[in-house]
């Protein structure tokens, strides 16, 4: 394990039944190097004390088992919003995540990137991003958890989306160090990038680093999708059993650009799924 770990492979684990009980169990189970989980509840805005005792021992056990650990903010968050108060919600929301994953000894804190609703918006949404974040960012340490921003399936006045459209994001956070991407295997082909086809990875991949370092790249949620390319549904399939099947997995795996990023399945079923989804991964980590 450890530096020969080319891209850790993991998936998003339950919560409910304890940290280190719950989710590190299932991390065992199904032979997870990486996992992703909820700080809070995802559909609320509700945001949870902290556990200071719970949240030590999630980080001994995590680290005595060598597994690295994302979080996974709300989805409700839009800092793109025309609505104040989801506005301001979505910024504290975003705080507290990055506060949580601090806590928790996590690597990063991933959000949507959210939409501006009307298109009248469009350009008061950046504003509102710059704003709003900046003093967020500005207040993060050297070795504090990175802001993941996740793309999503580019329905709607989403604010990115395609990949290489992430440049507005990274402008409106004047390129600040603690910004990273999430990837979302699913959502780039809802979105029209498709990495199906013979050369489809290296063109995004490409399009996206042509703008923006692949040190950057951070983090990929690797989802197959039950949706063809560019239908623009945020559907998840299990690993080869949708459209993109598992050939670009291992081209993704294999780009220069995604060494040592980490994979997580965000695929339905639970442990017996997710376990045979791990081991396919693994064997195209080869």
């Amino acid at each position: 394990m450890g530096a020969h770990v080319k891209n850790r492979i993991g998936a998003h684990v339950p919560t409910s039944g304890g940290l280190v009980k719950r989710a590190l169990g299932y991390a065992r189970t199904i032979q997870a190097e990486t996992i992703q989980i909820f700080a809070s509840n995802p559909r609320g805005w509700a945001m949870p004390d902290a556990n200071p005792t719970g949240d030590r021992e999630f980080r001994t056990a995590a680290e005595s088992m060598d597994i690295t650990t994302y979080v996974h903010a709300p989805f409700l968050i839009n800092l793109g919003s025309p609505t104040e108060a989801t506005f301001e919600n979505s910024l504290a929301s975003t705080e507290y995540s990055l506060k949580r994953s601090r806590d928790l000894g996590a690597l990063g804190a991933v959000i949507h990137t959210g939409s501006a609703v009307k298109e009248e918006f469009v350009d008061q949404a950046w504003k509102q991003i710059h704003d709003g974040m900046m003093p967020i960012l500005e207040r993060l340490k050297e070795d504090d958890p990175f802001l993941l921003l996740e793309p999503t399936a580019g329905q709607g006045q989403s604010l990115v989306r395609r990949l290489e459209e992430l440049i507005k994001y990274f402008d409106a956070l004047e390129h600040h160090p603690k910004v990273g991407i999430c990837i979302d295997t699913c959502h780039v082909f809802a979105a029209g990038h498709d990495i199906a086809k013979k050369d489809g990875v290296d063109e995004m991949l490409g399009a996206l680093t042509a703008l923006i370092p692949s040190e950057r790249i951070k983090l990929v949620h690797a989802n197959d999708s039950m949706d063809i390319c560019g239908a623009l549904k945020d559907r998840h399939q299990s690993i080869g059993a949708g459209h993109i099947g598992e050939k670009p997995f291992a081209t993704l795996m294999g780009h220069p650009a995604m060494t040592g990023v980490p994979f997580i399945l965000e695929t339905p079923g639970e442990e017996p799924e997710h376990g045979k989804e791990v081991k396919i991964l693994k064997k195209l980590r080869r």
